[in-house]
């Protein structure tokens, strides 16, 4: 009877003991699976950078021996729990700054695509000066002159223009270089409007042609099949150009280049001796882009239909 009571004094002095480390060790699953979670998240993919906790419970084969301790395997486990709480207070910091990175980055990147876009339509619908010089062999033109009208001073242009040879009926069409931002759309367009800014229409044509079958869904597709139409404009064809310019105004109203295909649409019409669909064609524009429109284009359009001689 007294060997009874004994044991069942000893079993409730123990009792508390391995709650407690039964509770630690729920700490310790919760705490490994929370930080596998945070190393999925920093090296997604593993590529073997999972870390280890630092600190780990002793492994032996045999039991502790007779007269251990009893609180030596909550130490370690405590141990094993501030090793893991460290280890995850430094993986957050890594994220957060992997977050922070990302974010100048991007911010980087969205100004710099901001600033292209600029310089570009800055060159593709600014004034249209008219700039002459000895030996130039006529006119340099700027890339978005509106059917040769043009007045102010002139300014510089970056626009090659084929190189021709004193005397010579034909001129000598340059190299033009294919620009490669790993922006395919973008690289696409900006080689097709470097072969009309070299006059080289055909080709021109052809790839301005590309990009808005590949491409139709990009922003681009707006500017290349409005500069299609002003190739073939350029080119003597104002009967192809009005039929460019009219499909960019139909199959994309929201692009950003719509209100310029219509404004390039008149004049196309006008050169096609056909003044009362011009008008209705600059009607159209006032009454669709009006309140969008610029103060150049909307001279532009003036300009147009007093050589339509619209009412």
């Amino acid at each position: 009877m007294r060997k009874l009571i004994l044991v069942g004094v000893c079993l409730a002095a123990l009792l508390p003991a391995a709650v407690q480390a039964q509770n630690v060790e729920g700490r310790v699953g919760k705490l490994e699976s929370e930080m596998r979670a945070v190393q999925r998240k920093v090296f997604p993919g593993g590529a073997g950078q999972m870390l280890q906790p630092e600190v780990r419970a002793p492994q032996s084969e045999q039991g502790p021996g007779p007269g251990s301790p009893a609180t030596s395997a909550l130490a370690d486990v405590n141990q094993r729990v501030t090793s893991l709480e460290q280890q995850m207070t430094s993986l957050t910091e890594q994220i957060e700054q992997n977050q922070n990175r990302t974010r100048q980055l991007q911010d980087a990147f969205d100004n710099y695509r901001r600033s292209n876009d600029a310089r570009l339509k800055t060159l593709e619908t600014g004034p249209a000066p008219i700039a002459t010089g000895a030996g130039t062999g006529g006119p340099i033109e700027s890339d978005d002159q509106a059917g040769g009208q043009s007045s102010g001073p002139s300014r510089p242009t970056t626009r090659p223009e084929a190189a021709s040879k004193p005397g010579a009926a034909t001129p000598i069409k340059v190299s033009v270089e294919k620009p490669s931002t790993g922006d395919p759309a973008e690289d696409e367009y900006m080689y097709g409007y470097r072969l009309w800014a070299a006059k080289q229409y055909p080709q021109a044509e052809a790839q301005l042609k590309k990009v808005v079958a590949e491409y139709p869904k990009s922003k681009r597709a707006s500017y290349a099949q409005n500069l299609l139409g002003r190739s073939y404009l350029d080119e003597g064809k104002p009967s192809l150009a009005s039929m460019a310019f009219y499909d960019n105004y139909k199959k994309m109203p929201e692009g950003e280049r719509a209100p310029d295909s219509l404004l390039y649409l008149g004049q196309a019409l006008t050169k096609l001796n056909k003044p009362a669909d011009a008008c209705k064609v600059y009607d159209e524009l006032n009454d669709v882009y009006g309140a969008k429109m610029a103060s150049a284009m909307k001279g532009q359009v003036a300009a147009g239909r007093s050589a339509a001689k619209c009412k």
